[in-house]
Order: structure tokens, then C-alpha cells, then sequence
């Protein structure tokens, strides 16, 4: 426990903003496309209506960029500049599809994409400057952090753990205990969400890989989810790690 140069560098945001820039100037040129193409055609109808059309896509395009320069400023600032919850759902059903998909093509892997949404979701949610009282906080973790040769299966119940040392289940139970916040390891998707739905949290504080932090940072908008990734020296969802500190950092940002 606590080799910290085993745990991987935390994801970077960059990138994400980055495809975000690539992906509003695609936008606009569709925009553009979109107004220039049937432009010919308005005309032969009503000489003014290209004009207007042309002003209405222009309105179009300018929310786009708009909306762009706000993501990029309030994940720079740290600050809710403007209506950051609503931003957080735009980039989560528009934005990230359409960023999958030219990451693709520019050869980007989606593992790659997902950390840095990780991290911009995480530095949004912050930016929301959220102060939430313990007992509506959960931490949800994924059953694969528990040591594969345990015979004592915690799913659903973190405290019968044994307090052995060998996983980060130990770290992770008396970090729940020390703050009183709500912690619950699932099985799968299925279950995350039913934990969730029956513990009805205000923020959820959630470990797993990319995929699964990805899709339950979906499924649980608008709720705020802080994601941190887990750490698989052995492979995918068998005796993975955690930093705990990582957990600690994120539970002190949003305490009230």
C-alpha cells in the first residue's frame, strides 16, 4: 500500500479541449455549408430571404464558438462562469459523441478521449464551487479493486472488511468512516445505479475505468459525478488499484 510511482499520471484535459476547438470549427463550417448551399435556391423564392437565413445560421455559428470559449474558460479558471451545469450536459450528449468520432479518425484511442473527459467533467463539476454535507455524498466503487482472492465479498457492505491491508478496500472504508460519507462497491452498471437511486446522493464520487466512468457520468446527468480512474497493474476489472488520496483530495473539494 501507499507506492505512490505505481499509480498512473492523472489524465490530462487538454486534449478533450482541444478535439472540443476541432469539433466547434466543424460545426460552424456545417453551418456555413448549410446556409451556402441552398443559398441560390432562397434567392429564386424572395431576394431578402438568403439575408436572413444567412443571419440566422451567423446566430447559430456565434453560439457555437460562444459556447465553446465558455468551456474552455471556465475548465481554465475553475470558476462557474455561466451556467456550467447546463454546459456539462451539452458536452456530455453532444459533445463527446461527436469528439469519439474524430478522435477516431485522427487515430486517437477512445480510452485516450474518455481520460480527458474524466478530467473536464471533473474540473466542471468543481468549478460549481459545490459545498455538500457528508451524508449526501456517496463514494461508489467498482468490485475489482477488492483483492480477487478474498473470501469475504464486501459488495453491498463495505464493513465486513477485514482490515487485512492487501487491497485499497481497507484505505478506501475508513476514509468513508473518517468523513461518514456513504461508500458502496457494485458489481456493474445495473447496480450502480440502483445503489444510487435508493441512497439519492447530491454528488457522487465514483472509481472505475474509462469506459464505466464515462457511461455513468451519462446516465447519472444532471447529478454531479467526480470520476477517478483505477489503476490495472494486472489488467482489466481484476485486483485493480486506487490512489486513496486521489479519493480524500476530491471528498475535501466538495465537503461542506
Amino acid at each position: 500500500m501507499g507506492h505512490k510511482g505505481a499509480y498512473q499520471k492523472p489524465p490530462q484535459k487538454r486534449l478533450f479541449v482541444a478535439l472540443m476547438g476541432v469539433t466547434c470549427l466543424l460545426v460552424v463550417g456545417l453551418i456555413y455549408l448549410g446556409w451556402y448551399i441552398p443559398t441560390m435556391g432562397l434567392a429564386n423564392i424572395h431576394p431578402d430571404l438568403p439575408r436572413v437565413v444567412g443571419m440566422l445560421f451567423a446566430v447559430l455559428s456565434g453560439i457555437a464558438v460562444l459556447g465553446t470559449a465558455l468551456l474552455v474558460l471556465t475548465t481554465a479558471l475553475g470558476k462557474d462562469i455561466l451556467g456550467t451545469k447546463f454546459m456539462r450536459g451539452v458536452v456530455i450528449k453532444f459533445l463527446l459523441p461527436l469528439i469519439e468520432q474524430i478522435g477516431k479518425l485522427c487515430g486517437i484511442s477512445k480510452d485516450t478521449i474518455r481520460q480527458s473527459f474524466v478530467a473536464m467533467n471533473n474540473s466542471l463539476v468543481v468549478s460549481q464551487r459545490l459545498k455538500i454535507n457528508a451524508d449526501r455524498i456517496l463514494i461508489l466503487l467498482p468490485h475489482c479493486l477488492q483483492l480477487a482472492e478474498c473470501e469475504i465479498k464486501v459488495t453491498g457492505e463495505i464493513d465486513k472488511c477485514l482490515r487485512c491491508g492487501r487491497c485499497d478496500i481497507m484505505g478506501l472504508a475508513d476514509l468513508a468512516r473518517k468523513y461518514k460519507v456513504d461508500i458502496s462497491v457494485a458489481t456493474g452498471g445495473t447496480l450502480a445505479r440502483k445503489v444510487i437511486i435508493e441512497k439519492r446522493p447530491k454528488l457522487v464520487l465514483a472509481v472505475a475505468c474509462e469506459r464505466d466512468l464515462t457511461s455513468g457520468i451519462k446516465d447519472c446527468y444532471p447529478l454531479p459525478v467526480i470520476g477517478v480512474l483505477n489503476d490495472r497493474p494486472f489488467g482489466p476489472c481484476f485486483n485493480t488499484r486506487v490512489d486513496v488520496d486521489k479519493i480524500d483530495a476530491a471528498l475535501r473539494s466538495v465537503l461542506a
